[in-house]
């Protein structure tokens, strides 16, 4: 009874979430939703990696930011198969009480965002990365990556791909993989001689 009654809330906040919709806002709701618009981003920010950290830190912290990324995506299918909670595009009654679809199709399932365990995973590991060298001010880079993690995450409700119970957790569990490959990044780089930059 629990679970379907949060489920229902679930439902009745998403719909109202996916209910503010416009001409406007639905194409940056739908530039934001999909992914591989970002890969220019990710090319930069791999770049600033080792301009900012030195070849041999750089690289460490790439590596760990693909992994997070990785593990993000691949936890995140293995819940939606073993949980088995149906899209709210693949759900007829979400359909029937007015859910908004600026996408269709994918997979059945959507517990939880994969979007959004990979945006706030890579979030929370670039920006520790970028922490590896305390010379760094990353707060205006944290502040960027942050709201992109949440746009790209919230995206998913309004092109009726997701619940919003489907992106919290998404979001908890890309921070948390997020701090634990930055930690296992953290102890890589302690074994890397310092770097120094020109």
């Amino acid at each position: 009874m629990f679970w379907q009654n949060l489920h229902e809330l679930d439902q009745h906040v998403t719909l109202f979430i996916n209910g503010f919709h416009s001409p406007w806002s639905d194409q940056v709701m739908l530039l934001f939703s999909h992914v591989r618009i970002w890969f220019p981003m990710y090319a930069v920010i791999a770049i600033l990696f080792f301009w900012r950290l030195g070849w041999k830190k750089g690289l460490v912290t790439l590596l760990t930011c693909v992994l997070c990324v990785v593990l993000c995506d691949q936890i995140a299918n293995l819940f939606k198969d073993g949980i088995a909670r149906l899209r709210p595009c693949q759900d007829q009654k979400m359909i029937d009480m007015g859910l908004y679809m600026l996408e269709t199709g994918g997979g059945l399932y959507g517990f939880y965002s994969g979007h959004a365990a990979n945006s706030f995973g890579f979030a929370v590991c670039s920006t520790m990365g970028f922490r590896n060298d305390s010379r760094l001010r990353y707060r205006g880079y944290a502040a960027f990556i942050f709201t992109w993690a949440f746009l790209v995450s919230i995206s998913r409700i309004f092109v009726g791909k997701h619940y919003l119970g489907d992106v919290l957790t998404g979001a908890i569990a890309g921070v948390l993989i997020g701090l634990f490959c930055a930690y296992i990044g953290r102890l890589v780089i302690r074994k890397v001689p310092a770097v120094t930059r020109q």
